[in-house]
């Protein structure tokens, strides 16, 4: 088949998915792409230079996959596109953490519901975002006056599915490590965003606990920081001193896979992670999970391992503590088969499958 993949935000994991997405695509995979930034424009506006870039295009295509970073209703009325349409939501404005200079309300929110109205598939990235999005939609609509069409939400779930996306997991093989180093104190990863949707606060408060305690490890305070000032980053760097061993951002790919196989924990305290692509990762790279029981994050770890792995009422401090003690146990190349499920090899067929079945429906 030719399918169509628009992306309106080219950057960071959407691009990691569309463009892994078309290495691995058994169909021909065509990319239309806007720059990341603006993401507000982007979600209003997108769609009009997408029909307009679709129009440009002239060629006929058999399936158009597009991220939920546009308005699809308003990219179907003006694309003169027949092809079926399918949306896949890496997140969603109802679900997302608003901060206090946000206060954009349900506007974005609004996008997102009237985007998988209009298509006729919805894909989200894990049973858990489906299942939060049409929980919350019931939620946005009785918010307005009359004429609130709830049950529009029972379309939408009947047309949804969960396709988790795709990742280049086996990349970090190439860097694994021939011999182990020698015994140094565990080293604790943060590999995600420095944003307030990520709760670094809790996460920085159980290492101070911990190095005042006296317990041995080390961190590496990866991830991309896009703030000025993370306050609470430098207060944690200027009070472990030598025990931080990366501070900030890793951009070259080799350093980065070596970084997660030097690692022993992964770490994450986040009120948001649609997915969990970053704690995958590092899961694949033998690190040991320590988690909030929430989220996606029950889904990434076997039942069975949850009491070592997921901590609740954001007892992270206890849950490490037991790790860094050597009370737990867990075998991390169990871990590593579990999320081999996500690499692009088992995930694109999927995705194909299910193309191919709503190309075969229309």
């Amino acid at each position: 088949m030719k399918v169509l993949l628009l992306e309106p935000w080219f950057g960071g994991s959407h691009r990691a998915w569309a463009e892994g997405y078309v290495r691995h695509s058994a169909h021909r995979v065509e990319l239309l792409t806007l720059p990341a930034q603006f993401w507000k424009w982007r979600m209003q506006g997108a769609a009009v230079s997408m029909a307009r870039m679709v129009r440009e295009r002239g060629t006929q295509t058999d399936i158009v996959l597009a991220s939920g970073m546009m308005n699809v209703a308003t990219f179907r009325a003006l694309a003169s596109c027949p092809a079926p349409l399918a949306l896949y939501l890496h997140e969603n404005q109802l679900a997302y953490p608003q901060n206090a200079r946000q206060r954009h309300g349900w506007q974005y929110g609004f996008v997102n519901y009237i985007s998988a109205l209009a298509a006729d598939r919805v894909f989200f990235n894990s049973a858990w975002h489906r299942d939060v999005f049409l929980e919350e939609l019931p939620r946005m609509l009785r918010h307005f006056g009359d004429f609130n069409e709830e049950d529009s939400v029972e379309s939408i779930g009947e047309k949804a599915g969960v396709l988790a996306p795709g990742m280049e997991l086996r990349r970090h093989d190439r860097f694994r490590p021939s011999t182990q180093e020698g015994r140094k104190a565990p080293l604790i990863l943060w590999n995600h965003r420095w944003d307030e949707d990520k709760n670094p606060p809790l996460f920085l408060d159980a290492l101070q606990s911990l190095a005042a305690d006296g317990v041995p490890f080390r961190v590496a305070l990866a991830g991309a920081n896009l703030r000025r000032e993370p306050m609470e980053f430098e207060a944690a760097r200027a009070s472990l001193g030598d025990r931080i061993v990366q501070y900030g951002h890793v951009d070259d790919e080799e350093d980065y896979s070596r970084l997660l196989w030097s690692a022993d924990y992964v770490v994450s305290a986040a009120w948001q992670d649609f997915f969990g692509m970053a704690v995958v990762e590092a899961m694949y790279c033998k690190c040991v999970p320590v988690l909030p029981q929430r989220l996606n994050y029950p889904h990434l770890v076997p039942p069975d391992l949850h009491t070592q792995c997921l901590y609740r009422r954001n007892r992270l401090a206890p849950l490490l503590l037991r790790h860094l003690n050597g009370q737990f146990e867990v075998d991390s190349d169990r871990l590593r088969a579990h999320v081999l499920q996500f690499d692009w090899e088992i995930q694109a067929p999927l995705m194909d499958r299910a193309l191919e079945h709503l190309a075969g429906q229309a």
